[in-house]
């Protein structure tokens, strides 16, 4: 997963969760930090993340762009 990949991610949780703040968790949080992270780094396809202000919302997120539906 590249970082423009996470971003879209981190777009469309908080659309759809309606909230303005993604909590990024796992491998893919790296990216936050290092956007032009080595190769080793971008392996994983998926990215773990939760509405920081609506947490109970994680299961819309999962049910629209959850495993296998965004990439």
């Amino acid at each position: 997963m590249t970082r423009d990949q996470l971003e879209h991610i981190i777009r469309a949780s908080g659309t759809i969760a309606d909230d303005d703040e993604i909590i990024v968790i796992g491998s893919q949080a790296v990216l936050g930090q290092f956007p032009d992270a080595p190769p080793d780094l971008l392996v994983s396809n998926e990215a773990d993340v939760f509405p920081k202000n609506h947490p109970d919302r994680w299961d819309l997120i999962d049910g629209s762009i959850g495993e296998s539906r965004l990439m």
